[in-house]
């Protein structure tokens, strides 16, 4: 299974907060079901920063954070289709992966990497296993 990993608390977003556009710098073909990765990184500056355009551009509050969670699969969305215009209130990047669907897990704590990476079987198997709750 294919994953990204995705800076909190955009992560976040895409699984709780309706965020249906994850903006890069780089497009893609692929279209698909995706795990969503937490990274581990996020500065207190960025958090306070992301917090504040929640509130003001979406009307919504992000987890505290000294309980968002990081490093960690959170979650799964499917990619439908890579843009570089959209009306979506999200959008902001050069290219735009287009999510639909978005489904929450229980956190599983592993590594990330740049751009699509595969999970390892033993990762696969524990997400795989809790979505299917």
């Amino acid at each position: 299974m294919k994953a990204i990993t995705v800076r909190q608390p955009w992560a976040w977003a895409i699984i709780f907060a309706g965020k249906d556009i994850e903006n890069r710098n780089w497009p893609t073909l692929f279209r698909g079901n995706v795990a969503i990765h937490a990274a581990k990184g996020m500065t207190i500056k960025e958090y306070e920063e992301a917090a504040k355009l929640f509130l003001h551009y979406h009307r919504k509050k992000i987890p505290d954070l000294k309980v968002i969670t990081r490093g960690a699969v959170i979650g799964f969305v499917d990619i439908v289709d890579c843009v570089t215009n959209s009306k979506s209130k999200w959008f902001g990047g050069a290219y735009g992966f287009v999510l639909k669907n978005p489904r929450s897990i229980e956190p599983i704590y592993c590594n990330g990497a740049l751009g699509f990476w595969q999970l390892p079987p033993k990762i696969e198997k524990e997400v795989i296993r809790k979505a299917s709750k």
